[in-house]
């Protein structure tokens, strides 16, 4: 009983189930087709030949020849899309042309005719039987022939008729063995599937370690080297005042701000630390989501620009800022990455256009924040940088991250700009900026290169 039950469930499942259309071959391309072709062409020789049994073998006549034989082909055709009503529309045409040859058997010279499956139909059904098993669950399969075989058994076994070849056993047998190798074709169909899937998923979780391990690796060498010289540069600059006789003023100033330098430097690198042993893919920039260690600092925002300028100018540039727009709140990953942008522009105008004059605007729009640094040309031979170049990319993905853009390039006045916009939201995130004017239409930003 539960053996039957789930038989049942099974064919109602086949009943239930929607299009199941035969793929294509997926090379060579020009043979996409081929399979529905071939089936095609059996289908029109199936018809023809069932059609020649029926009316002739069967004595049903040609009206009922031909529509027992277009059933046949029909429902080969149909089983390229809808294998399980092809398997219906074909047994059921088998079955009742095979009790309405009943009557026609009783005066036959033995052996009598294939009865009740004919060449024709057999074959018919055994390529639906094989179409449906490729793309439906083997229970299904399993369901539809057994149902099959009991109808099989009922007609030749249970109503018999005249003198007749029974083709009954042979028919399910070759049944059986298009089930088979259609359910193992699957089977293997879905292996591979499985095992590519399996392969991906490897691969991801291969680089996602190798990812990891590479951040440690990162985070302990920054650790080492980095950390133990930052830490050196402050201790020894707080030493430094007492090894020289009544010290300058200046002199004491100018070696607390090497100090304080180093000790926020130190603080930052703790929070980059942080960010590198950090597995969570969705804080990769340390923003705080929720998870992970939380840093022991406050992130920078826009409140701390004025340090970040004043300690430029300390180093030997001169920066003007000018902030315009109503001042907003702005989200803390927008207030972040936009003072790591204007902080790695500084950085590299200090590198690379020393003695410059460096402009830094923002502008806040009601969508977003507008942010440009605009340095001068250098007025001497800016020395060997040995940085490997990685500022401008680290900002455009800062900038991507928030859904914003930002452009870099040189004026015409041999100075450099960075321009960048920041949305509010990743919702308010438009598309790309237009250069020309400093605003577009409506007001909205438009991050441009400057000639001055």
């Amino acid at each position: 009983m539960p053996r039957a039950r789930r038989s049942l469930s099974a064919l109602l499942a086949g009943l239930s189930s929607g299009s199941a259309p035969l793929p294509p071959m997926s090379r060579p391309r020009w043979l996409r087709r081929l399979p529905h072709v071939v089936i095609c062409l059996i289908a029109v020789v199936a018809a023809i030949g069932s059609i020649d049994g029926v009316s002739t073998s069967y004595r049903l006549g040609v009206e009922f020849g031909l529509l027992a034989g277009a059933a046949q082909g029909v429902a080969l055709v149909l089983a390229l899309w809808r294998p399980f009503p092809a398997w219906w529309l074909s047994l059921s045409a088998t079955f009742i042309a095979a009790v309405a040859a009943r009557s026609n058997m009783t005066d036959m010279v033995p052996p009598g005719p294939n009865w009740p499956w004919i060449g024709p139909t057999t074959v018919a059904h055994a390529l639906i039987l094989f179409l449906l098993a490729l793309r439906m669950p083997a229970s299904v399969s399993l369901a539809v022939l057994a149902v099959t075989g009991l109808v099989t058994a009922f007609v030749q076994g249970v109503l018999g008729g005249g003198p007749y070849s029974g083709t009954g056993v042979l028919a399910v047998s070759v049944f059986a063995v298009a089930v088979l190798l259609g359910t193992a074709l699957r089977g293997s169909r879905e292996a591979r599937t499985q095992l590519v899937e399996q392969e991906y998923l490897t691969a991801e979780e291969r680089s996602r370690r190798t990812l990891l391990e590479e951040r440690n690796r990162i985070a302990r060498e920054l650790h080492d080297v980095v950390a133990h010289h930052m830490s050196v540069i402050s201790i020894q600059a707080q030493v430094a005042p007492h090894l020289v006789d009544n010290p300058s003023d200046e002199l004491k100033e100018n070696l607390d701000g090497i100090r304080q330098n180093a000790l926020e430097a130190l603080t930052e690198l703790r929070r980059v630390l942080g960010v590198l042993r950090s597995e969570n893919p969705d804080d990769a920039y340390g923003l705080g989501a929720g998870t992970g260690a939380a840093p022991d600092a406050p992130q920078p925002t826009l409140d701390r620009l004025d340090a970040l300028v004043e300690n430029t100018r300390a180093a030997g540039l001169a920066v003007t800022t000018e902030v315009t727009g109503e001042q907003l709140p702005l989200p803390p990953g927008v207030e972040l990455s936009a003072y790591r942008i204007v902080q790695e522009a500084l950085s590299n105008a200090l590198r690379h256009a020393p003695g410059s004059v460096v402009r830094v605007e923002l502008t806040h729009f009601p969508r977003g924040l507008q942010i440009r640094v605009v340095n001068s040309s250098p007025s001497r031979p800016a020395p060997p940088s040995p940085g490997a170049g990685h500022g401008l990319l680290g900002m455009r993905e800062r900038a991507m991250m928030l859904g914003g853009t930002l452009m870099a390039m040189e004026t015409a006045c041999g100075g450099f700009t960075v321009a960048a916009f920041l949305p509010r939201s990743a919702a308010t995130a438009s598309r790309p900026l237009r250069s020309g004017n400093s605003t577009g239409p409506n007001g909205t930003p438009n991050p441009t290169g400057d000639t001055s």
